[in-house]
């Protein structure tokens, strides 16, 4: 029996809703359970229907994607999927480091956008790391300076703050297995263990979280 993929359509157009959905209901594996034109109505309908993954436009009315996201992601409701227009977007980055799983430009091809959906519902993130190295490079880079006090890394070994390191430069296991000569299992385990440490989602929020603590500054790879 195969597992149907719950998704929640959100985004203020409705064109582009129907578009959505024309693409996902074509998919045996995916079942539209609800669909919403503005955050407020996102967060009621992750909290009444519980879908896998909310697919999230970020710019909308009354409540916008960034914050939707943070209430559905906080409450456990959801993972969420955001859709932006822009790649170097700073509503996508807001989104990111408020807990979704990750971003996609909505000219993304058909199959990019299931692919991404089915990699979400299964706890992936569909952010490359060097896609989100560049929107911190830009944002974070402007600001100046940390933003999180570094104290939040010494739950850290040696050993797990230079596997982080490696991870927000944008290196798979296994080139840090690599360079690090360590069996890729190894590696594997020391992600986790950081993630789990640091309470943290997924890579990508360790990517944001190594910059804000200044752990890698802007520019630097």
């Amino acid at each position: 029996m195969t597992y149907v993929i719950r998704v929640v359509l959100v985004d203020d157009q409705e064109l582009m809703r129907f578009g959505f959905r024309m693409v996902l209901d074509a998919q045996e594996d995916m079942d539209i359970v609800g669909e919403a034109g503005n955050g407020a109505q996102a967060v009621a309908l992750a909290e009444s229907l519980r879908p896998d993954v909310v697919l999230m436009d970020v710019r909308m009315p009354v409540l916008d994607g960034v914050e939707a996201t943070k209430q559905i992601t906080e409450a456990g409701f959801a993972k969420v999927l955001v859709m932006t227009t822009f790649d170097l977007d700073e509503y996508a980055l807001s989104a990111l480091r408020n807990g979704a799983s990750g971003f996609l430009l909505k000219d993304t091809p058909p199959a990019h956008l299931v692919s991404a959906l089915r990699s979400v519902a299964s706890g992936d993130a569909v952010v490359s790391p060097s896609v989100t190295r560049r929107l911190l490079d830009r944002f974070l880079g402007s600001a100046g300076g940390q933003l999180r006090d570094a104290a939040v890394l010494d739950v850290l070994t040696e050993r797990e703050r230079e596997v982080l390191l490696l991870m927000a430069q944008g290196l798979s296991n296994t080139e840090i297995a690599r360079k690090l000569f360590l069996s890729e299992a190894t590696v594997k385990t020391h992600v986790g263990r950081v993630l789990s440490k640091l309470d943290l989602r997924d890579r990508v929020q360790a990517v944001v979280l190594a910059y804000e603590t200044g752990l890698v500054r802007p520019g630097e790879h």
